[in-house]
């Protein structure tokens, strides 16, 4: 794949994103996206801390994108399974999700993603799988 593959913008936009306010960081490295994401009070739980969801959604778009991005024109994706830990809670700060590709094979990718605080401090980790779907 090169730089002037179409999935590399492809996923540069979610529109659930809009709807969170999440912001997708242009491509760098393949295999590998950054989302961030500023949270206040609309992003907590009745706790007064980040909702869990908000967590898994911010690490599901960064792995998302990340394998997405991989992918050729014609391909598309689905998440097999999730898995997050929450590490600690977290109130208003921006938070950063690293989405890193593990392993890609010609039909299955592993993923892997942290979520940092705006001081650096690890919130959450997130493993995922995915799929390529293929035109049939």
């Amino acid at each position: 794949m090169t730089d002037s593959n179409p999935c590399l913008t492809r996923y540069d936009h979610a529109p659930v994103g809009d709807l969170v306010g999440m912001i997708i960081e242009p491509h760098q490295v393949l295999g590998e996206a950054k989302v961030r994401l500023s949270v206040d009070p609309r992003h907590h739980n009745p706790m007064g801390t980040v909702h869990g969801g908000i967590l898994a959604l911010l690490a599901d778009t960064a792995m998302g994108v990340a394998f997405g991005r991989t992918l050729d024109q014609n391909q598309t994706f689905g998440t097999i399974d999730i898995r997050v830990d929450f590490v600690r809670p977290v109130g208003t700060t921006e938070l950063t999700a690293i989405g890193t590709m593990v392993k890609r094979g010609a039909r299955v990718g592993f993923l892997k993603a942290e979520i940092f605080s705006h001081s650096g401090r690890l919130v959450a980790t997130a493993n995922c799988t995915c799929l390529v779907i293929s035109p049939s």
